[in-house]
């Protein structure tokens, strides 16, 4: 095999992985399981007693597949241009979501030290919050450049 064709069939792969979308009913579905785990994290947070951490990282988790499902469903028109827009929220928010991994957690240390007066110590942020804050940069940024394109 040469290397040319190599090449053909690597870019074919990245080609594939890089236009894959669900169908468009996804974007609905992945709202419908988001509303649910919403009210189910207000219900676990107001009405439930005793030992619910589980349920918190389990609710977490499927927020962020429904977050996710909505972020790869195709839209009712898509085109050239939606694709190129999709990918530069991907950009955005990969861009912001790494400042905000870099940036809050000394924030969030310096505004913690102020507040409480005393030696907090300094925590880094966990994957639920990125990964959040990431998908939603995303969601935003691509409903953004769809509405002005």
């Amino acid at each position: 095999m040469n290397t040319e064709k190599i090449m053909d069939c690597e870019r074919n792969r990245l080609e594939k992985l890089t236009n894959f979308r669900l169908p468009q009913y996804f974007y609905k579905v992945g709202i419908m399981i988001g509303a649910i785990t919403i009210i189910m994290m207000f219900v676990r947070a107001f009405a439930m007693e005793g030992d619910t951490e589980w349920l918190k990282h389990l609710l977490q988790k499927t927020l962020l597949v429904a977050m996710l499902l909505m972020s790869i469903a195709r839209d009712k028109e898509e085109d050239e241009l939606t694709v190129k827009l999709r990918m530069q929220s991907y950009a955005w928010a990969f861009i912001t979501g790494v400042v905000y991994a870099l940036v809050m957690p000394y924030v969030e240390f310096g505004v913690s030290n102020v507040v409480n007066n005393g030696g907090e110590a300094y925590k880094d942020l966990g994957d639920f919050q990125i990964l959040m804050f990431m998908l939603m940069i995303q969601l935003m940024s691509y409903h953004i450049l769809k509405r002005y394109r």
